[in-house]
């Protein structure tokens, strides 16, 4: 599947704000978005434009798609799913995105990115139940156990990775065992479990048109 492999930083500058795509990095002094936060391009200097409501919508759906690493195809299929379930149709479709393998195993702590997650879940290095799942957009379910294949247990990446997560900021539907390298489903994700800031609304009012 096709992966948008350019810069991540210019994602950030292009959205205005701080999406965290690098990991650790994005919290150091050589963050780009804080040496440089105006837009990419020639014409970057000259600030940002007045948008109107369909490029403020289209943007808040580009933000979502660089922050859970989905292209459109995939971001649609999700939207249709989400229309589909009971509820607010926003709320359905960041619910789905939150229960992706890969941003579930970021979550944990088992990568310092959701880019890292990915590539660790594709080559077969996580357990679900005890059984390799290797789609990293698996949705994971209540009382399931996500878990590290043996010689990954002491990846130096995965180990940077783990303490540098502050056990007592992981989601309030996950559950970590730090010392076995697991992690549980307590529950499905609710809405308030999601603390970046998204307007979900205006992804809904986009495809509604």
């Amino acid at each position: 599947m096709a992966r948008y492999i350019g810069p991540k930083c210019k994602i950030c500058r292009r959205e205005g704000e701080k999406l965290f795509l690098r990991g650790s990095r994005c919290y150091t002094d050589k963050c780009s978005f804080t040496r440089r936060g105006y837009p990419p391009g020639q014409h970057g200097k000259a600030g940002r434009r007045k948008l109107t409501s369909y490029a403020t919508q289209l943007r808040e759906k580009q933000k979502v798609k660089s922050i859970y690493g989905v292209l459109e195809t995939q971001f649609r299929r999700f939207f249709r799913e989400a229309t589909r379930l009971p509820g607010a149709t926003g709320e359905n479709l960041l619910i789905l995105l939150e229960r992706r393998l890969d941003n579930v195993v970021y979550q944990l702590g088992f990568a310092s990115s959701r880019q890292q997650a990915r590539q660790i879940v594709k080559h077969g290095h996580i357990l679900v139940d005890g059984k390799k799942v290797d789609i990293p957009s698996y949705l994971v379910k209540p009382n399931q156990v996500i878990s590290l294949v043996e010689k990954m247990r002491k990846n130096p990446f995965v180990r940077k990775a783990l303490e540098e997560r502050d056990p007592e900021k992981i989601t309030g539907w996950l559950k970590l065992d730090k010392d076995n390298l697991t992690g549980t489903v307590l529950r499905l994700p609710k809405r308030e479990d999601i603390t970046i800031p998204l307007q979900e609304n205006l992804i809904v009012e986009l495809y509604s048109k």
